[in-house]
């Protein structure tokens, strides 16, 4: 356990409010511009370049692959360079890749920067603020966690249609650099001020450590492939990620010819609103509650609206259908790190966390291939939606399962708060 058990989480004067602010604004931009500003790029860069879509569209799955890979790292880099210096180095790579799309003229330099993007992703991603506040938090960690990674959706909802409206008036390049300029002068200092390990804090999380520190974190990974609580937490997760990635790149699609454009525009921003609202009402409670039940609940419900949306062409049904669908989207990447701390323990938090992340990030990226390969052969999103039904009945039913503990896993737990 990291969080000092003396502090008063529940003060608006605790310091660890102060760091999840910073985590809030990491994960704005870094989802803002990482995740839901891809799509502005696949527009813009087609339009200034003449670049085929499938070049960008290829460069953005390199990039996800790439990040997929390098999370696994996590812990090794927190080990050896610091908290820190991690993120401002993350920071940095993502600078980096902004200003890069914003001047580039060559396809290469679109690989480069989607590389370094992976690189922000790894010091500015999930895998880090959950660590960090995992450290800060004890009894409010869920809230704490709900909190900056609604920074994640607020980056879709605000920082997308700044860039657009930007680009439309002063252009791309100008759009990219403003905005890139905003983060840098945002980000930094907070970074700086606030962003730290607590009193108390893990030696091996703190810079460099002893000479035999290094294998540790590899140890850890072996042991936690080999823990049935790891793997019982992973793959239902990444299953409702791969059905949720599949459901929202096709939304629109599937909306479309049923209630018109402007009303699939209006179920996406309904989503992502209850995306918002979903994990601000689960962050009041979650501390209270079971997270696998919980996670169980939220893959239920998700599976639901699909059901029912599948069985109606009502605008009004089909709206709330999104409405539903989306209170859920955003808690499928706060329930891992609860489940983590509870049941695998603190010591392997960061390991956990980076090797879980990857897989579930791996899997999901086929979500959106295979429901757009199954609409193809079967003519309709009817199938491919209910498959996506089935992957979260599954992946509820799995999540229930609560194997026993190894050894490691039961000295590192950390009682429940």
């Amino acid at each position: 356990m990291f969080a000092t058990t003396a502090a008063d989480e529940s003060s608006l004067h605790y310091r660890g409010w102060r760091v999840v602010l910073a985590c809030f604004l990491m994960a704005f931009f870094m989802f803002g511009f990482g995740l839901y500003g891809q799509g502005v790029y696949l527009a813009e860069l087609q339009r200034a370049h003449g670049w085929p879509g499938t070049l960008v569209s290829t460069a953005s799955t390199f990039s996800f692959l790439l990040t997929s890979v390098l999370v696994i790292f996590t812990d090794d880099l927190l080990t050896r360079i610091g908290l820190r210096s991690l993120i401002l180095c993350g920071l940095s790579a993502l600078g980096a890749s902004t200003v890069l799309l914003a001047l580039m003229q060559a396809p290469w330099q679109l690989y480069l920067a989607y590389a370094l993007m992976s690189l922000g992703w790894t010091g500015m991603g999930t895998v880090v603020i959950a660590t960090l506040l995992n450290t800060w938090f004890e009894r409010r960690r869920g809230l704490a966690l709900s909190l900056a990674y609604n920074g994640a959706t607020c980056g879709g909802i605000v920082l997308v249609p700044v860039l657009l409206s930007l680009s439309g008036s002063i252009g791309f390049r100008a759009a990219m650099l403003a905005a890139t300029t905003a983060m840098v002068v945002l980000v930094l200092p907070v970074v700086v001020i606030f962003v730290g390990w607590p009193a108390g804090r893990p030696r091996a999380m703190d810079g460099p450590g002893p000479a035999d520190g290094k294998a540790a974190p590899v140890q850890s990974r072996k042991a936690l492939l080999a823990n049935p609580a790891f793997w019982t937490m992973v793959v239902p997760i990444a299953m409702a990620l791969m059905a949720q990635m599949g459901f929202i790149v096709h939304q629109v699609t599937f909306l479309e010819p049923l209630i018109g454009r402007s009303a699939a525009a209006l179920a996406v921003t309904l989503m992502a609103t209850m995306a918002v609202v979903g994990r601000l009402s689960l962050g009041v409670v979650v501390d209270r509650l079971d997270p696998r039940l919980a996670s169980a609940g939220s893959m239920t419900s998700q599976a639901a609206a699909l059901f029912v949306l599948l069985q109606s062409d009502s605008p009004t049904v089909l709206l709330a259908c999104c409405a539903v669908y989306g209170f859920s989207i955003g808690n499928m990447i706060t329930f891992p790190p609860l489940i983590i701390q509870r049941e695998i323990g603190a010591a392997a938090f960061a390991a956990a966390m980076g090797l879980g992340t990857s897989i579930s990030g791996i899997v999901s990226a086929f979500g959106p291939g295979i429901v757009g390969l199954v609409r193809s052969l079967t003519g309709n999103y009817t199938t491919a939606f209910a498959m996506c039904v089935v992957l979260d009945l599954v992946a509820a039913a799995i999540v229930l399962w609560r194997p026993g503990r190894g050894a490691e896993g039961s000295r590192n737990l950390s009682p429940s708060p």
